[in-house]
């Protein structure tokens, strides 16, 4: 009996985030960033994602949410300060769906900005946060998301996609509850 070998850790975690567009389902790596997760898995508790909306596709490369103003210029993290960027060599963005925070060109200033990967993006390696990865069916909703036509001269979606609710269907650090 053959099995295959991936290098990646294994998950512990899950969030579903529900969009007009269909559920994306995303498995947490914790151990390799914890407080990246720990900040999403707070921020979804806290139902501070219902509402917000993807406010960036760039085609074959990523979706952008996690901004409460919808601009791409809001946010804050659980630590009441932007955070810094945590790596681990056994994740990359060697396939779609990868799971990462969104910054400005500072790596150490990670508030409640994510992405979602369209496709591979190994020059992200040891850049962005990877904390996530969306699993199962739900990857043909990414892709359909990320297929959506943009607003004339912008990167954001001519029509909103709108997360209805976030939901922790895991919680890989059981102390954590609503603030």
């Amino acid at each position: 009996m053959s099995h295959a070998y991936t290098n990646e850790p294994p998950t512990h975690g899950k969030v579903l985030l529900a969009t007009n567009y269909g559920d994306l389902e995303i498995e947490l790596w914790p151990k390799e960033a914890p407080r990246a997760v720990r900040n999403f898995v707070q921020l979804c508790l806290e139902g501070y994602y219902d509402g917000t909306r993807f406010h960036r596709i760039v085609p074959g490369a990523f979706v952008q949410g996690g901004d409460p103003t919808g601009t791409g210029t809001g946010g804050e993290s659980i630590y009441g300060r932007p955070f810094a960027l945590e790596c681990h060599p056994r994740l990359r963005f060697e396939r779609r769906g990868r799971v990462a925070m969104a910054h400005h060109g500072d790596p150490d200033a990670n508030t409640s900005q994510f992405f979602m990967t369209l496709d591979k993006q190994p020059e992200l390696d040891q850049t962005h946060t990877l904390f996530g990865k969306v699993v199962g069916d739900t990857l043909y909703n990414l892709a359909a998301i990320g297929q959506l036509e943009r607003a004339p001269g912008s990167e954001a979606p001519l029509y909103p996609v709108v997360v209805r609710a976030a939901t922790v269907l895991a919680n890989p650090f059981p102390e954590i509850v609503p603030r």
